[in-house]
């Protein structure tokens, strides 16, 4: 599930990218997607930034929607708490490993 929604958020996320792109900025100038044509004359220039502006609000609702998704099957997925619950014993601490004594890294004479 975590990875289908993965796959769905970087689709989102490259689309939404590239919707942005496509905008016509406040002064006309960083857009791609404007002129006289609209988007290969389909749109006129107003209702391309029209649809445009859809796409991108319809893109961003996804966009939050997947990343509230998979925060939550984060969160679900991970222990609940290091925190003891009252009634119920405390997690004791792990044990160390006894070493073993070091071995000579010469041996000693043989005799």
């Amino acid at each position: 599930m975590q990875a289908v929604l993965i796959a769905i958020q970087v689709m989102v996320s490259i689309a939404l990218v590239i919707v942005i792109l496509l905008q016509r900025s406040e002064g006309g100038a960083l857009g791609m997607g404007g002129g006289g044509a609209g988007l290969g004359g389909i749109f006129s220039p107003r209702g391309a930034a029209d649809t445009l502006t859809r796409t991108t609000a319809i893109l961003a609702v996804l966009f939050f929607v997947t990343s509230l998704a998979l925060t939550l099957l984060a969160i679900h997925s991970r222990p609940q708490s290091i925190l003891p619950v009252p009634g119920q014993s405390a997690p004791t601490a792990p044990q160390p490993i006894p070493l073993k004594p070091a071995q000579p890294a010469v041996p000693g004479p043989h005799g």
